[in-house]
């Protein structure tokens, strides 16, 4: 399945690009197309539907089967079922109608494209198969709750087989879930050595006010450190960074060591501001000193003086 429409004020948000994410006021409707490829060498009939989800444990997670909820019971997809020949697509309508009386909050759903095999005639197990496209809406008049979060420490581990990993603790203090990715560097280890970077294991997502773990896992033969370790998290366009020197142990976990909120990027961006701010007051200035000759240049000529100037 793949989201085929993306609001046009969320359209640089990669979240919003692969699952709806958006906020509604009590008795708003909003529609979205999504397309369902059949990618195997057979005809499908693919059922269509919305069901309930929600966040448990850093992982988002949809119901059994057709368990509803509120968000589900709002949204319609059209057509409920479609035959979609081998190696081709159908396109589907989801429509969210959020009623006036709705409750304020964030509530979650996926809308599924099911397909089951048909057991023999002597009975058997019929397997269902699904894959489904997430929803995440916020209900309220006015302006959805910020999102943010904390990057409170970094912990060092190492596998009994010797894979190094970092654990990176990571706060929800917004009012919106969020889903995690991100990397990690790691610098001023033994001999100046530099590594990375690392990505972060997706699937991590952080329901409003929990703490999760996000793992980094390294590479095999990276020595204990110590390591100046710099962490880089996103969710969306919401970016964080954090710094900690870490050293991995020979097996087992290390310590956790407190993250220290990293304002280089943004000491940068204020930096170029200035900069740019600095040109601007000279190209200024400059513009006003040249419109002040030129109207020296081209002011008129007293009577007077054209008659001094007459008799040289």
């Amino acid at each position: 399945m793949r989201l085929v429409d993306v609001p046009v004020a969320a359209g640089k948000d990669p979240r919003a690009r692969i699952y709806i994410v958006d906020r509604l006021a009590p008795g708003t409707v909003i529609h979205r197309r999504v397309e369902v490829s059949n990618t195997t060498r057979a005809a499908a009939h693919v059922a269509l539907y919305a069901a309930a989800a929600g966040i448990t444990d850093g992982s988002f997670l949809g119901a059994a089967g057709h368990t509803p909820n509120a968000l589900s019971t709002w949204t319609s997809v059209v057509p409920g079922n479609s035959d979609v020949a081998a190696g081709r697509k159908a396109m589907i309508a989801v429509t969210i109608a959020v009623p006036r009386d709705a409750t304020r909050g964030e509530q979650y759903a996926v809308v599924w494209a099911e397909v089951r095999s048909t057991p023999g005639a002597s009975g058997g197990v019929t397997e269902v198969s699904r894959v489904g496209v997430r929803v995440y809406l916020y209900v309220g008049s006015g302006g959805a709750p910020a999102s943010a979060f904390t990057i409170d420490s970094l912990t060092a581990r190492r596998s009994a087989a010797g894979q190094p990993s970092v654990l990176a603790t990571v706060h929800n203090t917004g009012g919106r879930a969020l889903d995690m990715s991100g990397t990690l560097r790691l610098s001023a280890g033994p001999g100046g050595l530099r590594a990375g970077p690392f990505p972060a294991n997706l699937g991590t997502t952080l329901a409003i006010g929990d703490t999760q773990s996000v793992t980094i896992v390294l590479d095999k033969q990276l020595p204990d450190g110590p390591w100046d370790a710099r962490i880089t998290l996103h969710s969306g366009l919401l970016e964080r960074s954090a710094r900690a020197t870490i050293t991995f142990p020979v097996a087992g976990s290390s310590r956790p060591v407190r993250a220290v909120t990293d304002h280089s990027g943004s000491r940068s961006l204020w930096l170029v501001l200035a900069v740019v701010g600095v040109i601007i007051s000279w190209a200024a200035a400059l513009w006003f000193l040249l419109v002040k000759r030129s109207r020296r240049r081209s002011a008129p000529v007293p009577d007077e003086a054209r008659r001094v100037l007459s008799r040289l």
